[in-house]
């Protein structure tokens, strides 16, 4: 459950700073690259990280 909580509070720091980047400099190509920062960052944290089986040996 804390992985969860964790890789939830990384992503909402990647998010705000990658939305800070873009308002400070905003550009349609920055905005193109960001943009599919976010959806890989999404994708591997949300939806693929659960099918993932742990490695820690101890479980």
């Amino acid at each position: 459950m804390f992985d969860k909580i964790l890789a939830a509070f990384a992503f909402a720091t990647l998010v705000g700073f990658l939305g800070i980047l873009l308002l400070w400099v905003p550009r349609l190509d920055l905005g193109l690259v960001i943009g599919a920062t976010v959806l890989l960052a999404f994708i591997d944290l949300f939806l693929l990280r659960p099918q993932l089986k742990s490695a820690d040996p101890r479980k």
